[in-house]
């Protein structure tokens, strides 16, 4: 068999043989696994930044990437006052990375934040590779993870407004879908008829996400005056998981970022008492704005809860700053107002044990005990919360005796004669 030394060339680069190659048309079938993705990850420290915290972006970009579902090889950092307008980083940095691409065949380089247009075309052509910012990658996992009509056709709307503006550094124009005499105008190039196709696009979607929130708007009307909580929280704290246990139900929910986009609504009966509880989209540091536009129907659940849930990771060290996007993120949805309980969850990551009466060692985060945990500042400076593992139920029932006497209180109000339920 005559073969292409150039073609198995390219071909092996993005296969691993788990077989030999024989010689000849007959003999045993090629089995052939797909290689991942390899990535290097690019962050630059600002003025206000220490590399401490820029490691940590830099961790999180890394669970993003393997999310998505490549492998993340390496990282680089630069300390600047301002990104370079024109690369991102410093020229000798980017000849740095270069360097590191051609010598170990790097398909992607993924850079911690949005780039401009420009950047994207200048990199490009200086790496001579696929680049990624980090607003592309998220949109890709989201597309990968939606799996609803409703999330399909927000991430879709995000992806096409981060598109509009980068046209100009694709090598190729996208398959026209129209045409016709009439439609494409005087002089029209292809750049031009790309972004019309794009906007007419565009426009078709915000008119399928208005009909379908009102179909949503007829559904939320429907549950009647239930009592409805909603779980929010940063992506990757246990939302599902908690859900799971309190709703005795079977959703999806995996150690991945973005595992759930599509807000999930179930019944929930403690003592008696119903009530809604709704699990909703984790949020995330720079969240792409288009996505936060595309998802605000989505949120609506936040913004008519009554109570809110938000769960956090303890056992992460950032849990402070994730806290703070969060709640950044309901100021932004106009759901800041609404009565919110944290729950510190995973408490078994965060390795708390039981102390004997007689431990009289200092509390640390590897022999804290509960009570402990109830007596730190976390505790005092958050108001009523609790603390918890999902995963492995512990002091669930706290939670419930939280929820039940909130949900009681708004209960009482709005049906003040039914005693009965009590």
């Amino acid at each position: 068999m005559y073969r292409d030394d150039h073609f198995f060339a390219d071909f092996r680069r993005n296969c691993i043989f788990v077989a030999p190659l024989l010689n000849g048309c007959m003999g045993e079938p090629i089995t052939t696994e797909i290689r991942p993705e390899t990535a290097i990850l690019i962050g630059v420290a600002g003025q206000h930044q220490d590399n401490a915290e820029v490691e940590d972006y830099l961790r999180e970009l890394a669970f993003l990437t393997e999310t998505a579902g490549a492998i993340p090889e390496r990282t680089f950092i630069q300390r600047l006052d301002y990104p370079d307008p024109r690369t991102f980083v410093g020229s000798g940095k980017l000849a740095e990375i270069r360097d590191y691409v051609q010598g170990n065949e790097i398909d992607l380089v993924i850079f911690d934040d949005e780039l401009s247009p420009s950047q994207l075309r200048n990199i490009e052509r200086e790496l001579n590779c696929r680049i990624l910012d980090r607003t592309n990658l998220i949109l890709d996992i989201f597309a990968r993870r939606a799996k609803t009509a409703h999330a399909k056709t927000q991430v879709e709307l995000a992806q096409y407004e981060y598109l509009l503006p980068r046209l100009t550094r694709m090598w190729t124009h996208l398959e026209r879908q129209r045409g016709g005499i009439g439609l494409r105008g005087p002089g029209e190039t292809e750049i031009e008829t790309d972004r019309r196709i794009i906007r007419d696009k565009i426009s078709r979607l915000k008119e399928d996400l208005k009909r379908i929130d009102r179909q949503k708007s007829i559904q939320r009307k429907n549950r009647g005056k239930m009592v409805r909580v909603a779980l929010v929280g940063y992506t990757n704290v246990g939302k599902s998981t908690l859900m799971n246990v309190l709703s005795k139900s079977d959703i999806f929910a995996e150690n991945k970022l973005f595992a759930t986009l599509d807000t999930t609504v179930r019944k929930v009966v403690i003592e008696n008492l119903p009530f809604l509880l709704s699990d909703t989209v984790g949020f995330i540091r720079k969240l792409p704005h288009t996505l936060v536009e595309s998802f605000k129907s989505t949120l609506d659940e936040v913004r008519e809860s009554d109570i809110l849930l938000h769960v956090v990771d303890i056992s992460h060290p950032g849990f402070e700053e994730q806290i703070g996007i969060v709640n950044q993120t309901l100021h932004e949805i106009g759901a800041s107002e609404k009565p919110t309980y944290i729950v510190f969850n995973k408490t078994d990551a965060f390795r708390y044990i039981v102390k004997e009466e007689d431990d009289l060692s200092p509390p640390t985060s590897e022999n804290m005990s509960l009570d402990d945990l109830r007596k730190t500042w976390m505790a005092q400076s958050n108001g009523q919360c609790v603390f918890i593992s999902a995963r492995e139920q512990d002091n669930i029932q706290e939670i419930r005796d939280l929820l039940y006497e909130k949900v009681r209180e708004i209960h009482t109000q709005r049906y003040p004669y039914n005693d009965f339920l009590y």
